[in-house]
């Protein structure tokens, strides 16, 4: 018998939801309260400033206004997984990227310590070149 990602609850899940509602609306509250105080992340923009681990609750912020300032997305989680201490959310993102079709598959590693999120880290399907700016 199949389950749908949507009928297995988990904590993974539940911060997936916020990490998602971020993404597609720029509301980053929800996630954030999800945090702990030394939350760092790392996502793979080939983009100054954002190619190394970032720090932060405000940074999480800026990543979300940028992200959102050159990508509309839709996420669909397709894959979900959990042990103790961290949680795997494979997802398709699709929309448009600086106004051009954007179709992907990414995952997203959530580290938990003490029901809180200390880290994430993004792996994506695709180059993200189309996040260079365009000569």
């Amino acid at each position: 018998m199949e389950k749908s990602v949507s009928s297995v609850p988990s904590r993974t899940s539940e911060v997936f939801d916020a990490f998602k509602q971020a993404f597609e609306t720029g509301h980053t509250v929800d996630f954030l309260k999800k945090v702990a105080e030394d939350f760092h992340f790392f996502v793979p923009l080939p983009l100054e400033g954002w190619n190394h681990e970032q720090q932060g609750k405000e940074r999480f912020v800026e990543l979300i206004r940028f992200e959102r300032s050159v990508l509309q997305v839709q996420l669909t989680p397709l894959i979900v997984l959990e042990n103790e201490d961290n949680g795997m959310v494979v997802f398709r993102a699709e929309g448009s990227l600086n106004g051009r079709p954007y179709r992907n598959e990414l995952a997203v590693i959530f580290e938990f310590e003490a029901g809180r999120v200390r880290s994430f880290r993004e792996y994506v399907g695709m180059p993200l070149k189309n996040y260079e700016t365009p000569s």
